[in-house]
């Protein structure tokens, strides 16, 4: 008689993402720019600012055309500024959630894991006791038949033995 035998692991781990600091990412132009597609804007601020500076024609006639320039270009890279740091900002919250939902949907998975894993072992036991009952069963139906042709023969024997005495007081 074979019995099956749950397959126990007493090691399960625990599938914990680790959790970056935040304040260590520090993205680059790779992380939002493939390397296939120029940025969308120059990533190198001080080559533009050096066109900016560079004094042309019309710009040394009149100082205050210059200010002007300056200002609007401070006032831009201020605004530039803002922008890659608010998008920084909302990137890294972004990469929160998504690490917190990674996180939810492994701890969901884990306890399905264990869930499943317990209802297996029950079955097992379940087959198990089956196997055990039917194997009992088989033998007590075999122990029956061989008491059902015992008895068979035993009455076949009294019914002959009956018949011969049935026979002799007839003649």
């Amino acid at each position: 008689m074979q019995y099956i035998t749950p397959l126990i692991n007493h090691h399960i781990t625990n599938f914990n993402l680790p959790q970056n600091s935040l304040d260590s990412f520090m993205p680059n132009s790779a992380t939002f720019f493939p390397s296939h597609a120029p940025p969308p804007y120059p990533l190198n601020f001080h080559h533009l600012h050096q066109e900016l500076l560079t004094p042309t024609p019309s710009s040394l006639s009149t100082n205050s055309t210059s200010d002007d320039a300056d200002d609007h270009h401070n006032q831009h890279n201020s605004l530039a500024d803002e922008r890659r740091r608010r998008r920084m900002i909302s990137n890294r919250e972004s990469a929160r959630r998504s690490r917190m939902r990674k996180q939810r949907q492994l701890d969901d998975l884990f306890a399905h894991v264990v869930h499943l894993r317990s209802a297996n072992h029950q079955l097992i036991d379940d087959l198990n006791h089956v196997i055990k009952d039917h194997s009992r069963i088989l033998q007590e139906n075999a122990r029956l038949r061989e008491e059902a042709t015992s008895l068979e023969n035993k009455l076949r024997l009294l019914q002959i033995d009956h018949q011969n005495d049935s026979e002799t007081q007839s003649t």
